[in-house]
């Protein structure tokens, strides 16, 4: 089944340029449903279909790309930007987008991004998943494959800017997602957050101790030591009563 697209841009040229390179690199995979010179006019479009890939201009008469994102209402397609400008690189990618492409375009690296659109989706199928020894596995991305990680050898995940440090008993993983939507992902019995950056498993931890002022040091099995939040100090109370030893202040 293809994917329906959407070209946003003001120049007509580029528009059926990038059309006629999708006809050839995409195979048919992807189907240009809506073709808009502004985010008006795209915003108006997708209210009559739905898209699955966008493929976004910057800089607009009326509004820039970004602003599309901002107005959407509804689950957003996969992003993909197509400028003259290299500026807004470190934006797009902030936009959680799928790929920056600078015109002129060329086939080449237009293939390259239908790779990256279909890795996407393919990620995107994948949910938590629970094999037939009842084993819960996370899905993450490690460059072109996706290991399915075991829920219960996760330690820690700690956000680091536009990125996430996932800390495993098996090694370290750098993903590119939010906090907040990789601990929806996770068993909200057996991981908590302890900082507005950091979600530790409970079963991690080896003990915990007052530091004062709301605070606390979570000492992991593995050596490894956090501190908690003030604002966290609910959820540290909560895995007390849960049992996890607290040393008495010397």
């Amino acid at each position: 089944m293809s994917l329906k697209a959407a070209i946003v841009d003001d120049e007509p040229l580029s528009r059926a340029r990038l059309r006629r390179l999708l006809e050839k690199v995409a195979g048919g995979s992807i189907a240009v449903v809506a073709e808009c010179v502004d985010v008006e006019e795209l915003l108006e479009a997708v209210r009559r279909t739905a898209i699955d890939v966008l493929f976004l201009d910057i800089e607009m008469p009326g509004g820039d790309g970004f602003s599309a994102l901002t107005q959407w209402r509804g689950p957003q397609p996969l992003v993909v930007f197509v400028t003259a400008y290299h500026e807004h690189g470190a934006r797009a990618f902030d936009a959680r987008a799928v790929d920056y492409l600078l015109k002129p375009l060329s086939a080449d690296r237009l293939q390259q991004t239908v790779e990256r659109l279909r890795e996407r989706l393919a990620l995107q199928g994948l949910q938590v998943a629970t094999v037939d020894d009842g084993v819960r596995r996370i899905p993450l991305q490690v460059g072109q494959r996706v290991q399915l990680v075991p829920e219960s050898q996760i330690n820690v995940v700690e956000a680091q800017g536009n990125y996430l440090d996932i800390d495993c008993q098996q090694g370290r993983y750098t993903l590119r997602r939010t906090l907040a939507s990789f601990e929806a992902e996770l068993d909200a019995l057996a991981f908590l957050r302890v900082h507005r950056s950091t979600i530790v498993r409970a079963g991690a931890i080896r003990e915990i101790m007052p530091m004062g002022s709301g605070r606390y040091r979570i000492d992991l099995h593995t050596g490894r030591r956090l501190v908690s939040g003030r604002n966290y100090r609910d959820q540290i109370h909560g895995l007390i009563r849960r049992g996890i030893p607290v040393p008495s202040p010397a």
